[in-house]
């Protein structure tokens, strides 16, 4: 099995993709903790002294690397993930790719509680939240789209997901 969990800060990507690894017995990769550590900076410091563009070169090589070495696994992306050069259709033809759509206030709510964590949005008021993440999960709303599998409720369980991969 080899899976990708896609969708925007604070869909649960990192939640349930070590939830799910456990249950699936996958090996699992957080892909901005597999990029800090091969780095050995912070994705905040990587954007801040090297560039967006060099994060998103490098996201994309870890990516592939990882898809290559291994069998079998779970990998959670970082929402930015499947939107540049064609990660999403290497996604896609590489693996099974798994959009995790919640509610945008449960995105929200979610982001407020770790917003310290998250240099994009750290000095974000409510409000200003809610606009940011309207606005980009728009923009990145067509490559999630593209997902084989796309989740869209707030409430899930290991059950939502064994019937999705069941069936797909």
């Amino acid at each position: 099995m080899k899976l990708f969990l896609l969708g925007f800060m604070g869909a649960g990507k990192s939640y349930w993709g070590k939830q799910l690894a456990i249950h699936w017995n996958l090996p699992y990769f957080d892909l901005d903790e597999v990029i800090v550590e091969r780095e050995g900076m912070s994705v905040a410091d990587i954007f801040n002294q090297k560039g967006e563009d060099y994060f998103r070169k490098a996201e994309g090589k870890v990516l592939r690397e990882l898809a290559a070495d291994n069998d079998s696994f779970l990998i959670s992306c970082g929402g930015g993930t499947p939107c540049f050069s064609d990660t999403m259709d290497f996604m896609n033809e590489a693996g099974t790719t798994i959009w995790l759509n919640p509610s945008l206030e449960v995105m929200v709510e979610r982001l407020q509680r770790k917003q310290y964590k998250r240099p994009l949005i750290q000095d974000l008021g409510t409000e200003e939240l809610m606009s940011f993440t309207e606005k980009k999960l728009a923009e990145r709303q067509p490559f999630y789209e593209q997902s084989q599998i796309i989740i869209s409720e707030d409430e899930i369980t290991l059950e939502t997901f064994d019937k999705l991969i069941n069936n797909a």
